[in-house]
């Protein structure tokens, strides 16, 4: 576990979801730190694409809102840009979650660097200010957009 998804599964969710578990955790040293397959699958996830497009760092799911989110914890690669997202909602396209789209960085200056490729509808998160985000939308504030 890096030292930012240490942050998200210690603040983030304490913060914006108490109800959400962790279902994955991965990142490029260990892809496989945390998977909890039977929910991935039973959540929607295509297993045989999520092995061809890599699963974001961390999936969260709750249960009761039905509610997925999407995080990328930006530490070497970029964020949750329109290709991404696009090929997170190919890997997605049988669920039937609302899916929510999160960047995670450690700092604000992270987050300067990559701020130009960051998806609309999508969410930031800065561990830096836990008790806020960035929304890069116009049309609501948290949640899925389906």
């Amino acid at each position: 576990l890096n030292e930012l998804q240490a942050l998200i599964i210690e603040r983030f969710i304490p913060l914006f979801d108490q109800e959400a578990r962790v279902l994955y955790c991965g990142d490029t040293a260990d892809k496989y730190l945390y998977l909890d397959e039977p929910s991935l699958v039973s959540v929607g996830i295509d297993m045989q694409k999520a092995k061809h497009t890599k699963l974001p760092d961390i999936i969260l799911f709750n249960p009761r809102k039905n509610w997925l989110y999407l995080i990328e914890a930006v530490t070497t690669h970029g964020p949750i840009g329109k290709k991404r997202m696009y090929h997170l909602e190919e890997m997605l396209a049988a669920s039937e979650c609302g899916l929510i789209y999160v960047t995670a960085f450690l700092t604000k200056a992270d987050f300067r660097k990559h701020a130009d490729h960051i998806a609309w509808e999508t969410e930031v998160w800065i561990a830096e200010n836990p008790s806020h985000m960035i929304h890069f939308n116009g049309d609501r504030f948290f949640g899925p957009r389906k």
